[in-house]
């Protein structure tokens, strides 16, 4: 490996060690008292309802173009009417939880980044240690409750929001009616299959936290730093769900078959 390869490994690993020291102090404070309730709540309508927006227009659209996409194949075999059974799984088992944390991720957690930066690049995070108070338990935990709360909310949101895109488009393009779409979802999907993709999605809230944290502490530089982090935390925060994503399916279906 040359020496710009060796820098470049380092410096990952440098950086998964420090963003796993970050959550074992988030970790520990989060049950300590006191509890920052209203700078959850303001982190959670911050997160949650202003990702609203977002999430609406990338669901609807993703489940209209995958309903025509998947038509588009399954046409050739005569297995149309499968369009909702493909579709609605498809939704609960990846796109919902992993779509949804990807896109909203890279919001959220650049914005993360850019708020907690601007404060450290400003002191007002040693002003914060100045006075005794712990930053982490000031600044990372109610950012981090608040991320691990809202995404299955999101994700269940998107889930119903892409269930009508593509019942849209299969009522008005295919003639297959909203209630025959229902029908057939139905008798396929298993509570199995909802909790599967559903219990993914507070890892990836913690991930797209405790990340946008991470970086936002280590903003230095005055703005340009802080716009180079919230770079950096987009695209950290997108590999980091990717990869949980797959080793959490793995986990999942593992403990689902024994």
């Amino acid at each position: 490996m040359s020496a710009g390869q060796l820098h470049w490994a380092a410096n990952v690993i440098e950086q998964v060690g420090e963003v796993a020291s970050l959550s074992w102090k988030a970790l520990r404070q989060v049950a300590r008292r006191p509890f920052e309730t209203q700078s959850l709540l303001h982190q959670m309508e911050a997160l949650g309802v202003r990702s609203l927006g977002i999430v609406t227009v990338t669901s609807v659209f993703i489940g209209m173009v995958m309903t025509i996409q998947f038509a588009f194949g399954l046409r050739r075999f005569g297995g149309v009417e499968y369009i909702p059974r493909v579709i609605v799984l498809s939704f609960l088992r990846e796109l919902a939880p992993t779509l949804t944390a990807v896109i909203v991720g890279g919001r959220i957690g650049s914005g993360m980044a850019a708020e907690v930066g601007a404060m450290n690049v400003t002191e007002q995070v040693d002003a914060i240690r100045a006075l005794g108070a712990d930053p982490t338990k000031k600044l990372v935990v109610p950012r981090v409750v608040a991320a691990v709360l809202i995404m299955p909310l999101l994700s269940v949101y998107a889930l119903v929001l892409g269930t009508l895109g593509s019942m849209f488009v299969c009522h008005f393009q295919f003639d297959i009616p909203p209630s025959a779409y229902l029908r057939s979802s139905i008798e396929v999907v298993r509570i199995s299959d909802f909790v599967s993709g559903l219990a993914k999605t507070p890892f990836f809230g913690w991930l797209i936290a405790i990340i946008g944290c991470h970086f936002g502490l280590r903003t230095a530089g005055g703005t340009e730093g802080v716009g180079l982090s919230t770079t950096r935390t987009v695209v950290a925060v997108s590999i980091a769900i990717l990869t949980a994503d797959l080793v959490l399916t793995k986990a999942l279906l593992w403990v689902m078959a024994s």
